[in-house]
């Protein structure tokens, strides 16, 4: 489940991408706080232990905004394509208690029967829980489900409190068999060591 984690930011007055590369470089990085209503606040993070907290999915965070205490959740973590640097982070006002909704991860676990492999079809899950009680992913048990198998959204057990979102009929994960080799690259294969075989003669003959 999402715990409070603690972070002190500090409110900015400059604003632009000059501005931001400023911050970055000094180690910071630029966010805005909003929701319930508030003004918008731009404010600076700690560069580090920002990355730290936001590895997590909807991580839930206790700012200290000069000397306001506020709740927040990530909501939108914005990093260069190309370096993977956070660049920018959006945090929305949460309170306790609070149902928020929210795209929690799914994960795999166990080994489906025989050669059967699990492939999944969503990478994550909408649902709707308490801000301060999210939990941190879905889990899907495969173990000896057998190829052919389908588990839908409406089969997997959700934490106390935690309502699903997406429709309860959306396929999560598939039991299938490995694919065969392609037709052609068998033909192909073949082909290749019926020329290898065909050629062994010619060169001992020429010798």
């Amino acid at each position: 489940m999402a715990d409070e984690l603690k972070l002190v930011a500090e409110v900015r007055d400059s604003f632009g991408k000059g501005a931001a590369r400023k911050i970055r470089a000094a180690n910071k990085i630029p966010a805005v706080v909003y929701g319930h209503g508030t003004e918008p606040r731009h404010v600076t993070l700690p560069g580090h232990e920002t990355m730290l907290l936001v590895r997590k999915a909807n991580a839930v965070i206790e700012l200290d905004i000069a000397g306001t205490p506020a709740l927040a959740l990530v909501k939108d973590v914005q990093r260069d394509p190309v370096r993977q640097i956070i660049e920018h982070v959006d945090l929305i006002v949460v309170r306790k208690g609070e149902k928020v909704t929210v795209d929690v991860p799914v994960h795999v676990e166990g080994e489906p029967f025989g050669s059967a492999i699990a492939e999944l079809d969503q990478q994550t899950l909408s649902v709707e829980a308490e801000a301060t009680n999210i939990p941190e992913r879905l889990v899907v048990d495969v173990e000896g489900k057998e190829a052919g198998t389908h588990i839908t959204a409406g089969e997997l057990e959700l934490p106390a409190g935690v309502s699903l979102l997406t429709d309860a009929e959306t396929l999560v994960v598939g039991i299938v068999e490995p694919a065969a080799p392609a037709a052609e690259e068998t033909e192909a294969a073949e082909g290749a060591a019926e020329a290898e075989a065909a050629e062994e003669p010619a060169e001992e003959s020429a010798e």
